[in-house]
């Protein structure tokens, strides 16, 4: 009973694609086709491309990077960074304490405070005058949507003062 009723199904599928194949513009349709256009762009819209040169940082290389102090001390990580409406460094966030990310407590430090450079061909150093000690006192960054921790004061958005309680 299952094999004719599906055998019928399948050939009214069929019957039902090739007429529609065979429709034409005159076939008394509604909707004409509109020929295409090739896709142009004005040539003060097209990208620009642009190639890494050796002086480059990429942000694959800054996260994890160790932050340095005066003393040669490394005294955290460079967890993330934040950017403004323009694209440009906000702040930087920095990872202290902890072991292996776990414990880690992150703060954003101004960018005017840390200072980029190459330690070799292959590796990015971050040097800023403070103290680990310092880093752990400062107040923690908490990321949009996320919860302060309990009994911590509401951080500051990056690059204001904490307000004093």
């Amino acid at each position: 009973m299952r094999t004719p009723l599906l055998a019928s199904a399948l050939l009214l599928a069929g019957l039902a694609t090739a007429s529609a194949q065979n429709a034409g513009p005159d076939s008394g349709s509604a909707a004409t086709p509109v020929p295409g256009q090739p896709a142009t762009m004005a040539d003060n819209l097209r990208p620009t491309f642009v190639a890494q040169t050796p002086d480059d940082m990429v942000a694959s290389k800054l996260i994890g990077s160790s932050v340095v102090n005066g003393a040669n001390e490394t005294i955290g990580q460079i967890a993330d960074f934040v950017l403004d409406q323009k694209g440009a460094v906000k702040a930087w966030i920095i990872g202290v304490g902890g072991f292996l990310g776990i414990g880690s407590k992150y703060v954003a430090v101004d960018p005017s405070v840390l200072k980029l450079n190459r330690a070799d061909d292959k590796t990015l150093q971050a040097r800023i005058d403070t103290t680990k000690d310092q880093l752990r006192a400062a107040p923690e960054y908490v990321y949009l949507g996320k919860e302060p921790p309990k009994g911590a004061a509401p951080a500051s958005p990056a690059g204001e003062p904490a307000a004093k309680p």
